[in-house]
Order: structure tokens, then C-alpha cells, then sequence
């Protein structure tokens, strides 16, 4: 599929009006580039690998829409088929408009031709091989290094919603499961995902591991990570399905039989579940929680006690918290 691309050159703080102006008129989903760091919330929010800024804010921003191109070469926008000259027309009017009242930058437009293959091979730009602790993650397109030989490596590639082990969260997860994990460690992983975790888990030895994920194109991304990483079939079972609502996915997940259950979920989400999930797990089982930012690490701690577990330790990660405890 084709799309054509609409870039304009603007300002940090012009971004949000020119999003805002530009739907009105049939543009949705802008792509922003700006080196203005993430707060907490909107990381929470989005939840996603989140490459780190290292630039400083120039107060210069990207933004890009894209417009899909049929086989004629018109452009389909609100339904309707059109040009992109006609479109070109369309943003400079806008543009020309929020000039009138505020300070826009250079508000030039550039245009270019685009496939679905550019946006993810976009990732390689800044995805690279990188430890975490003793663990070296690397992605496909790269190759380990001759001093690196022999280390403990997971091979994954970046997915369009799955992590790689970027995120502060993750890597808080990856140290407690370590912390916890024996040979005979039977690990459930809710929200599994890209199945990072558990695949993490069964390299360091645990016995077997069961996930759960709400979004079917994670069965795909759990296969192929499985794959990449020589986890055998019979390693690692996943599941699609609500393990906080849907009774048949406790089931099949099973009562009482975990000794370490891992959430890398939002704070609002690890509330509903604590108290459902206890019973997944073993007598002195360990339940691992992040995806927390601080200022909701009390009522993560809150809902983990009243389900009757004992907090172990809580640590941090720039503005990320995890809770780990007991079930007694």
C-alpha cells in the first residue's frame, strides 16, 4: 500500500493547533518529530519502547500525515477521492490562516511518497544491540560482537506495539524475576506482549511459563521471539483473553500453581488484577508488578496489600516504580 506524505516544518509549541486545524479538514494521525522529552504520563500512556532523547530541545517539530494513494494515484481523504495538489492548496490556506494569530516557524510543506515498509524499517535507526545488566538484547539486523561471544543474548526486533526491553518497566521486571527465579520456577506473565519477559525467564531457567494478552497479533510476535530465541514449543503456552474478567481464561491458566506471576501493565489495570490473580499463584508465590509511575505507587501497594500479599520491595527507574511481593 502507497501513501503520500504531507510534512510540515513548525514549532514545539505550534504542534497541537496545527494537529487540531488540520483534522478538521481530513488529516488525522500526525506523526511527530520534536526533541522535547516524554513526561511520565504521556510514557504511561502510550506504553510502548520510547527511544531516549539525547538532543536538546531546539523548539523545532516534524509534523507528517499521511494520506493513502490508490492504484490511479489519486488520494483518498474524508471519504473522498482527490490530489494532492489539492491538499497541498488546503494546508497552506490553514497554515496561512494560524499565521494571522500565531507564530507557526517556517510552516514549509514537503512532500514525498511513502510505503508501510518505510515506517517500521524506520525503527533500525535507532534500535541497537544493548545490555541490560549481563543480558545483551540484539536486534536481526545486527551481529553480536566477537568480544560478546558466549554472553547471555535475547534476539528480538522492535514490533509496531510490543517491547524490546527498553522501557525502564521492563528492565525493572527483568531484575526482580531474576532475583526470585529457581529451576523449578512455573512463571505467569499477564500482558505478556512481545512474551519478553517469560522468554527472558525460561533462558535464565525457569521450568515453563504461561502468557496472557489481550491483543491477538501477540500470539504472532510471542512465536516468532520464541523462534528467534530457541525456546521450545512446549516451553512457553500463551493465551488470548481478559484474565481479570473472563473465567475461562483463569481456567486454563490455572489455581494455585505459580510461583511467579509478572504484571508490566498501567497502575489503574495491576488494581483490578491484584485481587483476581492471587489465586493463580502458589502459597510464598511472588507476584512482580511494574508499569507504575511514582505518584501511583501508593495505590498499587494499597491494592497489593488488601489482597492479603506482603510488599518485599519496591524499587525505581527514572520515573518508573516496581512492586514486588509475597503470598503468604
Amino acid at each position: 500500500m502507497k501513501w503520500m506524505k504531507f510534512k510540515i516544518k513548525t514549532l514545539t509549541e505550534a504542534e497541537d493547533i496545527i494537529i487540531s486545524t488540520l483534522y478538521d479538514i481530513g488529516l488525522e494521525g500526525a506523526q511527530i518529530e520534536d526533541k522535547v522529552p516524554l513526561t511520565a504520563w504521556e510514557k504511561e500512556q502510550m506504553f510502548v519502547d520510547i527511544p531516549p532523547v539525547d538532543a536538546e530541545d531546539d523548539g523545532i517539530a516534524y509534523l507528517s500525515f499521511f494520506v493513502e494513494e490508490k492504484e490511479d494515484g489519486s488520494l483518498e481523504i474524508n471519504g473522498e477521492l482527490t490530489d494532492k495538489e489539492t491538499i497541498l492548496e488546503q494546508v497552506e490556506r490553514e497554515l496561512s490562516d494560524l499565521r494571522s494569530f500565531m507564530d507557526i516557524g517556517e510552516g514549509t510543506i514537503s512532500i514525498e511518497e511513502t510505503q508501510d515498509i518505510d515506517w517500521i524499517n524506520n525503527w533500525k535507526e535507532f534500535f541497537h544491540q544493548f545490555y541490560i545488566d549481563d543480558l545483551l538484547v540484539i536486534p536481526s539486523w545486527e551481529e553480536v560482537k566477537e568480544e560478546d561471544f558466549g554472553k547471555k543474548i535475547l534476539h528480538i526486533d522492535p514490533g509496531t506495539a510490543f517491547g524490546t526491553g527498553m522501557h525502564e518497566t521492563t528492565q525493572l521486571c527483568i531484575r526482580q524475576i531474576k532475583k526470585f527465579l529457581t529451576p523449578e520456577t512455573e512463571l505467569l506473565d499477564v500482558g505478556c506482549g512481545s512474551g519478553i519477559l517469560a522468554i527472558i525467564a525460561l533462558m535464565y531457567g525457569a521450568k515453563h511459563a504461561v502468557g496472557t494478552d489481550l491483543d491477538p497479533c501477540a500470539v504472532e510476535a510471542v512465536r516468532q521471539n520464541m523462534e528467534a530465541n530457541n525456546i521450545p514449543e512446549e516451553a512457553f503456552h500463551m493465551m488470548i483473553g481478559n484474565i481479570i474478567t473472563e473465567k475461562e481464561i483463569q481456567d486454563k491458566a490455572g489455581y494455585a500453581c505459580y510461583d511467579i506471576v509478572v504484571a508490566n501493565i498501567l497502575a489503574d489495570v495491576l488494581v483490578e488484577l491484584t485481587p483476581v490473580i492471587v489465586y493463580q499463584m502458589k502459597k510464598g508465590g511472588i507476584y512482580i508488578t511494574s508499569g507504575i509511575i511514582r505518584e501511583k505507587e501508593e495505590t498499587v501497594v494499597k491494592a497489593v496489600r488488601e489482597a492479603g500479599l506482603e510488599v518485599l520491595e519496591i524499587t525505581y527507574q527514572g520515573e518508573w516504580v516496581s512492586v514486588t511481593a509475597r503470598k503468604a
